[in-house]
């Protein structure tokens, strides 16, 4: 007799048989907390498994029709475990700890990965999701893929002469525009694409300010997608008074100016980060 695999949808999790009447222990279910995470469960083909996703989880569209469990810093517990999940994977700043607390309480398997906006973190969040899966030896080949893929992008970018435009980084999607200084999501990716982070000497985000960017005198603005569809497009995005004072504005009608890209894809550090690291690299050889 030929083995069979059934899987069941529908939220409920996936069956494996090996022969007549041998069924083996059902798959885990699965719910993710951290847009990159859960790309790699569709990377993986492990998405029959999920039950649940947060608000950052958007990629890939299949994604945005999965059960709904918040935003990953303000989780309920009740509402993860009213979705019966045998192992919530989560970024380290999944929260409030209560929460997390009262799920490995419950019995529920708790994969917390470590965000340091490194590579790493990528390859962590591969293996998490392969161990709670039970799909190890498929993570082990995904990240074999996605390491090539890594090696082949990062050669290119150090066989790139000069160094590199200064780039800086405006999150805009609602209230005050901010800029993004060391130790941020956007600092390593202007750095992995061979750029250098016009604005230093201090951490995380810092409101948008004329000083700031007159101090900055960025080549490039880097921003999200969203940001730019938010404020209503290019030509509006460029009206901020704050970006005249940058050789970016006087060259804004020139390629490579402004980039924009998803901000999943940009800053989720997801199994698609060669390939923006690439696309942006691409865009300041034209700055």
């Amino acid at each position: 007799m030929i083995p069979r695999r059934s899987i069941c949808l529908g939220g409920a999790a996936a069956l494996l048989t090996s022969g007549p009447g041998r069924a083996q222990a059902p798959l885990p279910r699965l719910i993710t907390v951290g847009g990159g995470i859960t790309e790699v469960v569709y990377a993986l083909g492990a998405q029959d498994q999920l039950v649940g996703t947060d608000t950052t989880s958007l990629y890939p569209v299949a994604a945005l029709s999965t059960p709904k469990v918040g935003y990953m810093r303000q989780l309920s517990a009740e509402g993860l475990l009213s979705l019966r999940p045998d192992a919530v994977i989560a970024g380290s700043d999944a929260g409030p700890p209560v929460v997390i607390d009262q799920l490995r309480s419950a019995g529920v398997r708790v994969e917390l990965v470590v965000s340091d906006h490194s590579w790493a973190e990528v390859g962590r969040k591969v293996s998490a999701v392969g161990r709670a899966s039970g799909r190890e030896a498929a993570a082990r080949d995904l990240q074999a893929r996605l390491d090539a893929r890594w090696q082949s992008v990062a050669e290119r970018v150090r066989a790139a002469k000069g160094p590199g435009p200064r780039v800086l980084f405006v999150l805009s999607h609602s209230g005050s525009p901010t800029v993004a200084g060391e130790q941020t999501g956007a600092d390593a990716m202007i750095r992995f694409a061979g750029a250098r982070n016009a604005l230093g000497g201090f951490k995380g985000y810092r409101p948008m300010t004329g000083e700031a960017m007159a101090a900055a005198a960025p080549d490039v603005i880097l921003t999200t997608t969203q940001g730019i569809e938010a404020l209503g497009g290019e030509a509006k995005f460029w009206q901020r008074p704050e970006l005249a004072l940058t050789p970016a504005y006087r060259r804004r009608a020139s390629p490579g100016a402004l980039v924009h890209v998803d901000a999943l894809e940009l800053i989720g550090f997801g199994p698609r980060l060669p390939d923006v690291v690439e696309r942006l690299h691409e865009s300041w050889r034209t700055a």
